[in-house]
């Protein structure tokens, strides 16, 4: 390439002068003046070598640190990927050669500098806090980081020590360090509070309104018989028990307000009366029929030829655990009872219906009913621990040995609660169970057996198992010898607590004794 001057002499003679033209190319992704790349940018780094017009590819060198490199081509340009590069500072070198006998070549240098290393972090794997209605501090060893952020807040860094006050304990403590080139580190800790023991009863949401029945149970509450009352939020017809304020349980005409709530609660708890929630999760005849008529059938678990289904329990009586809708329903529920004042939520038919799966279709599936299920309960948990409930989940007792007959996986599960209640009564058990002959005549050993599975397989966890034992008679009668047997064998399997049921709301005084 070359550029002509063309002169005319005094005496007519023509002089010609020739000069180079220039020769270049541009170099692009290198972000700003003398940048410094961490990890991902280095990661994601691709340097764009553009000749200029006329600059045939071939005349381009390129050299990182003083090493020639062979870019990739792609069409006029020159691709260099570095890949891994180590810490410090390093410089591209473009040259271009001369185009013919009189051109110029050209030579470019462009310096930046590769931070990799990520700050040190160090947090403990366990954290303990005395309550969920309380603030949690978060403290560790941080290095070399600008910022510490806990749970998405901001951390105060003070040395080599970083401290975050949370406004509540949440499940697990997720904490970031970021230093100056944007090299992030993180470490997560489980928190760990420890759910008191209680000794319940199970109501309804008439039941409470009943004066027959409660008095009877705040009497037990008074002689310090009992210090808990589960008590029904959603109820096995989707019916809501208080006035809630959940937008789709008041579209569906769900919420009867029965009781009210708030002065329920004020009334338990200046008793000091546990108040746990009882929501049945997708048991629910109320939510699924009025999904069914409003076209969104795929809230409902269908049976293969796509009707909804029903089996034993009745139309539209189990909604679809894959559908995001019908989970984020049960949520709403949870959550609002958290923030009334509920201690626990305490999820019922948090299940699919017995049977062959392959009798039963869930529009939208994607994995497992097991694996959904956990899910569920995971997404509940994080939502309640943030208003200061806990969540536990009632379970089959068939499910610590036959997991997938009803999508309870007690381990998965345990990961996601912070307790586990079996519903181990007698009655429901069949002959042989846990080598014992005749459960529903035999109260402590099929409850002391089978609780000892349950303990096993929350071994590796957190997670508490409370049981539900029997004060109802079903087959066999039961009064204060059966039931205080069951209350036994639960506290020889390890645990202090215990929740009766009885569907009527009448228990045996008898068998409870008076706390000491």
């Amino acid at each position: 390439m070359l550029a002509v001057l063309v002169v005319l002499g005094v005496a007519g003679a023509v002089a010609v002068a020739l000069r180079p033209a220039p020769v270049s190319a541009t170099v692009s992704g290198l972000p700003g003046d003398n940048p410094m790349l961490n990890a991902a940018d280095l990661a994601a780094l691709a340097l764009t070598i553009t000749p200029s017009p006329g600059v045939a590819p071939a005349a381009v060198t390129v050299r990182l640190d003083g090493q020639r490199v062979q870019p990739e081509q792609e069409g006029r340009d020159l691709m260099v990927r570095p890949g891994r590069l180590d810490d410090g500072a390093h410089q591209l070198t473009v040259q271009v050669a001369a185009d013919g006998p009189f051109g110029a070549p050209s030579s470019s240098r462009h310096t930046f500098s590769v931070d990799t290393t990520p700050p040190s972090l160090s947090v403990p794997p366990r954290m303990d806090a005395e309550s969920l209605r309380g603030e949690l501090t978060v403290s560790g060893r941080v290095e070399d980081a600008d910022t510490v952020s806990v749970n998405d807040v901001a951390a105060t860094v003070t040395g080599k020590t970083f401290t975050a006050t949370l406004a509540a304990p949440p499940a697990t403590v997720d904490v970031v360090a970021t230093d100056a080139a944007g090299n992030t580190a993180d470490a997560s800790s489980t928190v760990h509070v420890t759910h008191p023991p209680m000794r319940g009863v199970h109501m309804t949401a008439l039941a409470w309104t009943a004066k027959s029945l409660r008095g009877p149970i705040l009497k037990l509450v008074r002689e310090g018989r009992i210090d808990t009352i589960e008590l029904d939020i959603k109820d096995e017809d989707g019916l809501v028990g208080y006035d809630s304020k959940v937008p789709l349980a008041r579209r569906i005409k769900a919420a009867k307000g029965y009781y009210d709530a708030p002065a329920v609660l004020k009334q338990l708890h200046k008793m000091d009366v546990r108040v746990v929630g009882r929501i049945v999760a997708f048991r629910d005849p109320k939510l699924g029929g009025w999904a069914w008529r409003h076209g969104r059938r795929d809230w409902v678990i269908q049976t293969p030829g796509g009707q909804a289904y029903g089996g034993k329990y009745g139309a539209y009586s189990f909604t679809n655990p894959f559908n995001a809708d019908v989970r984020r329903y049960n949520i709403a529920l949870a959550t609002e009872a958290a923030e009334l004042g509920f201690d626990d939520v305490l999820y019922d038919y948090v299940r699919r219906p017995d049977g062959r799966l392959s009798q039963l279709r869930f529009p939208g599936r994607r994995g497992t009913p097991e694996a959904a299920i956990a899910g569920f309960m995971r997404e509940t948990r994080e939502a309640v621990r943030a208003k200061g409930a806990f969540l536990g989940a009632s379970v089959y007792g068939i499910a610590a040995t036959r997991p997938t007959e009803i999508a309870q996986d007690i381990p998965t599960m345990a990961e996601n609660a912070d307790y586990i209640a079996p519903m181990v009564y007698p009655s429901h058990w069949g002959p042989g169970e846990y080598g014992v002959a005749n459960p529903n005549r035999s109260p402590y050993p099929i409850v002391r057996r089978s609780l000892g599975d349950f303990q096993r397989l929350v071994a590796d966890s957190d997670t508490q198992i409370m049981p539900w034992l029997q004060d109802f008679s079903l087959g066999v009668t039961y009064g204060p010898k059966q039931v205080a047997a069951q209350i036994k064998a639960a506290k020889d399997a390890g645990t202090d607590s215990f929740l009766l049921w009885n569907a009527a709301a009448r228990y045996t005084r008898a068998a409870l004794a008076p706390k000491s």
